[in-house]
């Protein structure tokens, strides 16, 4: 079958889309992994004290937020890789100033830039798989887009720590940076066109789905605006949106808890580090995972369980700060947290490119991935605030209640707006 793991099908769709999708993807995420753990020590060498270095660093969040609308503008004018390509030069000018600033104004606005860049070129590549990955295997590709950001994300720290302990300087990572996207821009400019390999598709939605990898050029004969695109398909963002960003939300509470967790219940740094690693190495492990449960089974065998396991994993975390053995039930919970994490990588890749219209998608996912960015910002602030007027454990039974509600809402609107994949093992 067309959809079988082993498939030729799936196998030469995966190594076509490898140059222009995969490969820049590890290259970005992974001199981005670098940059992100220095940013406040280079902050704070420019006189940052510790809340405005936070706050330097999170202008990659809300660069990357902001970024996602005018990204979409660009895919639909422009096209995917010339975004991409233009996020690269655009990527370099904030490596730049990263490398030049003298003062934390200049840093930050950097950081920015490269925050808008990352939301370029995210939604480049979302666009390109929506239009061109069949249904019958689009989660698997899309779950090994998110496998390969995670790959280079979880990568990048060790590579920074061996590039302080080599040269000493915080700055050695930038130009890391900068040269992983040179490389990046060089495969996408040059690499082999995966569009000149299969003939052109037909534009209609109900062209019959193969299982052949559709890749190419996407023939479109209007482009809708952001905002007129955001009012006709409100119905979809406003609940299965709501529920994607739901899932973002607990997924950035993980970041910002168990570090804030392990510190609360006396742990040394190097313990926390060991436990927060583990659980990010399980994570990593399960991507492809929950690819071939979204196409065998259906997008909701991934979205469910992960939600449940989160929101449980959270809820119960909360219930052991103060008991015994507090220092293993939060090794264990993590690992649990980071379970269901794996579980969900690529769905919100995944579910964006199934309910984006088929001729246009880059403006409506331009929406989508401000409603999930969104959630992941809002996360840091609800802990912050829910701890500061009570308890870090009260905060992390909050982020376990967002998960309940966001698995209702999942069951709610999933089995509504999405599509089955045709022809495969469910029906």
């Amino acid at each position: 079958m067309a959809n079988d793991p082993g498939s030729p099908a799936l196998r030469s769709m995966l190594w076509r889309l490898a140059p222009m999708i995969y490969g820049p993807t590890i290259l970005f995420a992974l001199g981005e992994g670098a940059v992100v753990p220095v940013l406040p020590v280079i902050a704070a060498r420019l006189g940052a004290d510790v809340a405005t270095s936070a706050l330097i660093a999170s202008a990659l969040v809300v660069g990357q937020l902001l970024g996602n609308l005018p990204a979409g503008w660009a895919v639909a004018k422009v096209g995917e890789r010339r975004t991409m390509v233009f996020a690269g030069f655009l990527a370099l000018v904030g490596c730049a100033g990263l490398i030049t600033a003298m003062n934390l104004v200049l840093l930050a606005a950097s950081v920015f830039v490269i925050g808008i860049c990352a939301a370029a070129f995210g939604l480049a590549r979302h666009s390109f798989m929506a239009t061109r990955v069949p249904l019958a295997f689009r989660a698997r590709a899309l779950s090994l887009l998110g496998g390969s950001f995670r790959f280079g994300m979880f990568i990048g720290p060790f590579v920074a720590a061996a590039l302080l302990a080599v040269f000493g300087d915080e700055r050695s990572t930038v130009w890391f940076f900068a040269a992983c996207v040179v490389v990046m821009i060089f495969l996408v400019l040059f690499g082999p066109d995966p569009q000149a390999l299969v003939r052109r598709p037909s534009p209609s939605r109900n062209v019959e789905d193969t299982g052949e990898p559709v890749t190419g050029a996407i023939p479109t004969t209007h482009h809708e605006g952001i905002f007129a695109t955001m009012w006709r398909y409100r119905g979809v963002l406003g609940r299965l949106g709501l529920a994607a960003s739901s899932l973002s939300a607990v997924r950035s509470a993980r970041q910002v808890v168990l570090p804030l967790w392990g510190v609360s219940i006396g742990l040394d740094a190097g313990t926390i580090a060991l436990v927060i690693g583990i659980s990010g190495a399980i994570d990593f492990i399960l991507f492809y995972a929950s690819g071939q449960v979204m196409d065998r089974f259906g997008r909701l065998w991934a979205a469910l369980p992960s939600m449940l396991l989160m929101g449980a994993g959270f809820f119960a975390l909360a219930l052991t700060h103060d008991l015994d053995q507090a220092s293993m039930w939060f090794a264990m919970f993590a690992a649990i947290l980071g379970v269901g994490n794996g579980l969900s990588s690529g769905i919100l890749l995944t579910l964006g490119a199934d309910v984006a219209p088929a001729d246009d998608p880059a403006p409506f996912l331009g929406s989508w991935r401000t409603l999930a960015d969104a959630g992941g910002a809002s996360a840091p602030l609800i802990v912050s605030a829910v701890t500061a007027v009570s308890s870090l454990a009260i905060a992390t039974a909050a982020m376990g209640v967002i998960g309940f509600l966001g698995a209702l809402a999942f069951i709610r609107w999933v089995p509504r707006y999405v599509p089955r994949p045709r022809d495969s093992g469910s029906g």
